[in-house]
């Protein structure tokens, strides 16, 4: 950003567009084509819904693998991977396996857990607000002790720890970890440990955006980071206009664009990159310059 001043919550970020996807088992070969079709369309992120406990769905990891295969374009990132059913030590070397095999293009999404019956029935742990808090924290430093420089990192925690083994491999470039998250604390967190925020129309219209906001500025300034080095990503409503797209960019620092398809969903998703990605490029672009 340098010197510049952006109008608003806006934070001078480069823009990126997407598409948010259930990995829907029965609708396999569908789906194969809507990732190829994203990735041919230039679009830039492919994002997996994660609920392991979820038998209709394929493995969010698999899936995200293969998806590496058969692109070339598009960042990987699972939206957001179940820490309750992921251990973080191998979820640590999963990522960084895959951002090695596919030139540096995964991003890591990362949720504190929620639906805690089916969790509890995939033999996970049941955890409470605080609890889930705490074990998310605890696993973002095992991550990262495991991606770090250090040959045999230790990290003691109430849930996760690391007590001699080795670290790597290290990933291709510095992977992000961008935390789904809405509760206050939660929220805080982001603003200091975390490298983006990930959230949903669903659960945080436009008209919240601006608490959200404050609360992840909060806790980067809290501890001595600059509030523009997390980045904030957003699934959108479907019926979003890309006048509506920018005013979010613009006013709320969001920088990327995530449209929830389901894996028939060719059209609307050919549309999104041909229609509404350069109009909201433009608009925010203009605005920039002003």
């Amino acid at each position: 950003m340098g010197s510049l001043v952006f109008a608003m919550g806006d934070y001078g970020h480069e823009l990126r567009f997407g598409i948010f996807v259930p990995p829907e088992a029965a609708r396999g070969p569908a789906l194969l084509r809507l990732i190829r079709q994203a990735d041919e369309a230039r679009l830039e992120v492919l994002a997996v819904q994660d609920h392991p406990y979820q038998s209709a769905f394929l493995d969010t990891w698999t899936l995200l693998s293969y998806a590496g295969a058969m692109t070339r374009n598009l960042t990987l990132m699972p939206a957001v991977a179940n820490l309750p059913l992921r251990p973080p030590a191998v979820l640590a070397r999963s990522v960084a396996s895959l951002d090695l095999l596919t030139g540096g293009r995964v991003e890591l999404g990362l949720g504190a857990g929620a639906f805690w019956d089916a969790i509890e029935a995939m033999g996970g742990p049941r955890r409470t607000p605080g609890q889930a808090l705490t074990a998310l924290r605890e696993a973002i430093a095992v991550i990262r002790a495991l991606w770090g420089t250090d040959e045999r990192p230790r990290v003691e925690g109430q849930f996760y720890a690391l007590r001699g083994t080795k670290a790597g491999p290290a990933p291709a470039h510095p992977v992000g970890i961008w935390l789904g998250v809405y509760g206050p604390r939660a929220l805080r967190l982001t603003g200091e440990l975390a490298d983006g925020w990930l959230g949903s129309f669903a659960y945080a219209p436009p008209d919240r955006l601006a608490a959200l906001m404050s609360a992840i500025d909060t806790g980067a300034r809290d501890a001595g980071r600059v509030p523009a080095l997390i980045r904030r990503a957003y699934v959108i409503d479907p019926t979003m206009t890309p006048a509506q797209l920018t005013d979010v960019a613009l006013a709320h620092g969001i920088s990327e664009f995530l449209l929830p398809v389901d894996p028939d969903g060719e059209w609307a998703t050919q549309q999104f990159a041909a229609e509404t990605v350069p109009a909201v490029r433009a608009a925010v672009a203009a605005a920039r310059v002003l």
